[in-house]
């Protein structure tokens, strides 16, 4: 792997179509002209459509343009840990946005997803995926973190269910009827991984196994014991599903006592068919390529 930026807090969500680029802020989506060779914005940004803010228990957002460029997919993450402020606190969280950029209209896509944060769509089925980082305090094991295909109006579960109807029996009043609607997530990705970035690999560069199946970054546990997570994990994909256990892509994030030196965020895949993968505890991009004779 090779450094291919550094000093970067946190990056935002961003996807480009034709020359409008579109960036995910926390209160919203934004749109800024961009042309091939842009190394900095040329005009202020215009909004395109606001996002439920607030609170922010988890602020960042995350954009993804369908192939055809007239939808956009925007995640929002849930204002708490299981709904502990009440549900109204969490109007239009927990979800996909699917956002018509033209008209600057949206709806709710899918809902029940704790913090949805990787988007991706597979290459096989099309299908729309994306990595959720699952809820806390349930103890080291449980639950897992996943990764989903999204079905649209499917509901996940979250707060009142988790890995589809395993009922949490902390969140009063509970929902039975809401419960009995939860879609099981389709892979689970390990308790506490904070399972964040999705890419799945359409490019020849790595061996041909690589190809078709999906790169997760794991930001890592903040109070597991063990430690989990701090990696990049790959998933092999057989006909649009997952098709083995995850092998770990890029790790080297921790030392050997423990100490983080950085925490994986986003991954994306280069025109070249390198992976680059967010470190936002190590301020950096990593570039991890293969090596060439």
């Amino acid at each position: 792997r090779t450094l291919f930026a550094e000093n970067i807090r946190r990056p935002f969500g961003m996807t480009l179509v034709g020359e409008n680029l579109y960036v995910a802020q926390d209160d919203g989506i934004v749109r800024l002209p961009y042309r091939t060779g842009d190394t900095k914005a040329t005009s202020e940004p215009e909004r395109v459509f606001d996002l439920p803010a607030g609170r922010n228990h988890h602020w960042t957002k995350t954009v993804l343009a369908s192939p055809d460029g007239k939808t956009l997919y925007a995640t929002v993450g849930s204002n708490s840990n299981i709904a502990e402020f009440g549900m109204e606190e969490e109007a239009g969280r927990a979800a996909i946005w699917a956002i018509d950029p033209a008209t600057r209209t949206g709806r709710l896509f899918a809902t029940g997803l704790r913090n949805p944060v990787g988007l991706d769509f597979e290459p096989v089925t099309g299908a729309l995926w994306t990595a959720v980082n699952e809820r806390d305090e349930m103890g080291p094991d449980l639950p897992p973190d996943y990764m989903t295909s999204v079905r649209d109006g499917g509901f996940y579960g979250w707060p009142y269910s988790y890995f589809g109807q395993i009922v949490d029996e902390r969140v009063k009043p509970p929902r039975p009827d809401l419960v009995a609607k939860a879609l099981k997530p389709d892979y689970a990705l390990g308790s506490h991984t904070a399972s964040l970035g999705l890419a799945f690999y359409r490019a020849n560069a790595f061996p041909a196994k690589y190809r078709g199946g999906a790169f997760v970054g794991q930001h890592g546990s903040w109070n597991r014991k063990p430690l989990s997570g701090y990696q990049v994990v790959f998933i092999p994909f057989a006909d649009g599903k997952p098709s083995a256990p995850p092998e770990v892509f890029l790790d080297g994030f921790l030392t050997e006592d423990g100490k983080t030196r950085g925490r994986p965020v986003g991954v994306a895949v280069d025109r070249t068919g390198a992976l680059l993968v967010a470190d936002d505890a190590g301020k950096a991009i990593w570039r991890v390529a293969p090596k060439r004779p």
